[in-house]
């Protein structure tokens, strides 16, 4: 069974610093996309990054570009998203999926996933 946890989540300050986790079970870590997707209250679900570990790929739209970091640690089987320079518009619910296809050439808008972790709360304040 499929298994994503986040975890990381908190109330900061704008220009500071999170680092959220995504702990993965019950598949093949090397095969399988991550990514990370935000929901802000009124507003729909956006894609904010992805990482394919097993090709070494990553993506993040063009908000978070330069500000937000993915890693991997395959010996963990955690994805991390190292969130920097937070701004009081990044203030969401946080959720990591997985699915077995490569989603860093893909339109985030299209990003499709069939399992989901349970979300992690990320307010910035101004």
């Amino acid at each position: 069974e499929v298994q994503l946890v986040e975890s990381g989540g908190g109330l900061v300050q704008t220009g500071g610093s999170l680092r959220l986790s995504c702990a993965a079970t019950g598949f093949t870590f090397d095969d399988y996309a991550i990514g990370w997707f935000r929901q802000a209250p009124g507003k729909e679900r956006e894609g904010v990054s992805c990482t394919n570990s097993g090709i070494g790929t990553s993506y993040f739209i063009d908000s978070v570009r330069g500000r937000f970091t993915i890693s991997s640690d395959n010996a963990k089987t955690t994805v991390y998203l190292q969130m920097d320079s937070l701004l009081p518009e990044d203030t969401a619910v946080y959720f990591c999926a997985a699915d077995s296809w490569d989603c860093t050439g893909t339109d985030p808008q299209a990003w499709e996933f069939d399992h989901w972790g349970q979300g992690t709360q990320v307010n910035v304040s101004s």
